[in-house]
């Protein structure tokens, strides 16, 4: 299978050389030619496959044959080791068609070790058969820093060097990235917000350079080996609701959207899928998008549900790119006006192709302790800030005859002044991280100057 860049003018690529790089040279991220399609029959045969089985049968025709299947299949198994629960995510009814799917099992507690568990070991695999070390280099609001970390502190072939907006995360995400004490393993807290992090991995995967001839990896969600690992969960979740009998609608706590993307190509993979809700706290550009054509960027808010606090959504342009029929040039052109104006919108005819699947709803900090509140009080179920603004737009758009399942994607474990500040009930934190608090950090604070970090990464990817 061939990767193509949303912009239209880098290199093709194939799989395993997608997973090893980043952002495609000319600015743009990579995508595949053709999207894999399954039939409704062939769906349905796979009701009884355990979780790494469906997985298996989901990644394996993005990897098109470059990984052997048995590697392939070593390297899912070994990812999901570290759950605790045995089908990786679990489903929990609050009443009739209406569902969590609490995603946040991993190590971290976080939606994104589903993901990076398995990232990290593929990436792994690909660099030792290809005899190569790679420097990653990424920003986080909060949850995928951790499980970058924990998915490749022991990969041999990996330096990484995450950056997160300093003071800006919740004091558990910090700690759980800040107190993995490795050679391999840099945290840097930036004076700033997301976007500006995520702003200069952008700048640095177009201008590598820097790194003289050291070569560049992404594990956030730019990584298309993170998307699919993602759309696994979706297959999973409607076909332990019906057996892909009727459609299920789903509702997604969204920042980046890489997740709700991953719904997005499981239903054009052929998956019933009713409705994506995207759900969005006060840095709602998503919202505004979504409901009146309006992807204007605003200055950012720090809000309760602090990994969502981001106005730029990396996966946006790549659905830009399919819903433009896959006109690079076009993309190109409309990404060069936003950075120029901040703003943009889509012609009508393709609003309404997209809204037609996509619903949004914003909450703001009130409105997400309120729904922690409702929620714990109508069901005696306790949901993290992000996972609240989930389940009160679940509550807006939901349709009583079709399934609705709000993914959860993150412990409240790992928001906890949140949570008490809602319910007087405090969220404890599973064994292996009951003493994160008090164990020692690492990281180093820096200015917001893209200068400065890069010569740091520089000197320290030695």
């Amino acid at each position: 299978m061939r990767y193509i860049s949303t912009r239209g003018k880098a290199e093709i690529k194939n799989f395993t050389d997608v997973v090893t790089s980043g952002l495609a040279t000319d600015g743009g991220l990579y995508v595949p030619e053709t999207i894999p399609h399954f039939s409704i029959e062939e769906i349905r045969s796979w009701k009884k496959l355990n979780y790494n089985e469906l997985a298996f049968k989901i990644i394996s025709p993005f990897v098109d044959g470059e990984i052997p299947d048995n590697d392939l299949k070593k390297i899912i198994d070994d990812s999901y080791k570290l759950f605790r629960v045995p089908q990786v995510t679990e489903l929990v009814e609050l009443e009739k068609n209406l569902h969590i799917l609490e995603l946040f099992h991993g190590p971290t507690l976080a939606f994104k070790d589903v993901a990076l568990q398995f990232l990290g070991k593929l990436q792994d695999y690909i660099l030792s058969k290809q005899k190569q070390d790679v420097v990653i280099i990424g920003a986080t609001s909060g949850d995928t820093g951790s499980a970058a970390i924990e998915g490749v502190k022991n990969c041999k072939h990996i330096k990484i060097f995450m950056m997160h907006p300093d003071n800006r995360v919740s004091k558990i995400q910090r700690h759980q990235m800040t107190t993995v004490i490795s050679d391999n393993i840099h945290n840097i807290a930036v004076d700033g917000f997301f976007d500006d992090c995520q702003d200069m991995v952008k700048e640095m995967f177009k201008n590598p350079e820097f790194m003289n001839g050291k070569k560049l990896s992404a594990v956030n969600s730019i990584n298309w080996a993170r998307i699919i690992a993602q759309i696994v969960y979706y297959f999973q979740s409607v076909l332990r609701l019906n057996g892909a009998e009727q459609p299920v609608s789903f509702s997604v706590p969204s920042g980046n959207l890489g997740d709700v993307f991953a719904g997005y190509i499981a239903k054009k993979m052929g998956l019933p899928i009713e409705q994506l809700i995207v759900t969005t706290n006060e840095n709602d550009i998503l919202h505004r998008f979504f409901s009146r054509n309006d992807y204007s960027k605003h200055s950012v808010k720090q809000t309760v549900a602090p990994s969502m606090d981001i106005q730029i959504s990396s996966n946006f342009e790549r659905l830009l790119f399919i819903e433009h029929d896959c006109d690079g040039k076009k993309i190109n052109q409309m990404m060069e006006d936003f950075k120029t104006s901040g703003k943009l919108e889509v012609e009508q005819n393709i609003f309404k192709r997209i809204t037609a699947t996509f619903k949004s709803a914003p909450s703001n900090d009130d409105e997400i302790r309120g729904e922690i509140k409702r929620v714990y009080e109508k069901y005696k179920y306790i949901v993290c800030p992000h996972t609240a603004t989930g389940t009160r737009a679940a509550e807006k758009f939901r349709n009583k005859n079709i399934p609705m399942v709000i993914l959860a994607t993150a412990s409240p474990a790992k928001f906890p002044d949140v949570v008490v500040e809602s319910i007087n009930v405090h969220p404890e934190l599973p064994e292996h991280l009951q003493d994160i608090l008090k164990r020692p950090e690492k990281y180093t604070r820096m200015a917001n100057n893209i200068d400065l970090i890069k010569n740091y990464i520089y000197q320290n990817s030695m």
